[in-house]
């Protein structure tokens, strides 16, 4: 679980070592806020895909599922600056489907945690893999990193693609051209 103290702590220390009066009107409750805001959006620390994952259906489809376009926003481990982008995720099932949502909820357990997006990649495609136990998986998720945008080499609109293949998608050409053709 989250401290709120120690982060309250922590973002009084931050705006004094900026040079900022922390006691001024508009930073008084700036400790408060960015404890309750890091609560939110670190939220997936405490959680784990097993959750969504394990409410399966009995189906007998033999087609990708593929769950395209889900907006995530993480936070990145390194400079502690967000990344966001679109994640998309598709399996091939082996008898059993998930609701959609679950997929959805998956991409939010792992974004809401200090990241960087090839780990996220791969863990999101490996929890699929491993709950679902379909025939393939398949991850792509396409991030623009502020990082790179606001400072550094300040190149807005540049996205970073990560992809993760797992099963019958990594052996099968035509699987993997059918799932880029369905991101069209």
């Amino acid at each position: 679980m989250l401290d709120h103290d120690k982060i309250k702590t922590a973002i009084r220390l931050l705006l004094e070592g900026i040079g900022e009066d922390g006691d001024r009107e508009g930073l008084r409750e700036t400790p408060e806020r960015v404890a309750r805001l890091y609560e939110e959006i670190l939220a997936g620390v405490e959680e784990r895909a097993e959750e969504p994952l394990s409410r399966v259906f009995s189906a007998d489809y033999g087609g990708i599922v593929l769950e395209k376009d889900i907006a995530f926003y993480s936070i990145c481990e390194h400079h502690l600056m967000p990344f966001y982008g679109k994640a998309h995720v598709a399996y091939l099932p082996n008898g059993k489907v998930v609701g959609l949502s679950k997929l959805v909820r998956t991409v939010e357990i792992y974004a809401k945690r200090l990241q960087i997006q090839e780990r996220m990649t791969g863990q999101i495609a490996d929890a699929v893999a491993e709950y679902l136990a379909p025939q393939g998986v398949m991850v792509m998720l396409e991030a623009e990193h502020l990082c790179m945008t606001m400072r550094g080499v300040k190149k807005p609109g540049s996205r970073t693609v990560t992809l993760a293949v797992r099963g019958s998608f990594r052996e099968d050409p035509l699987l993997r051209s059918q799932f880029f053709q369905m991101l069209k």
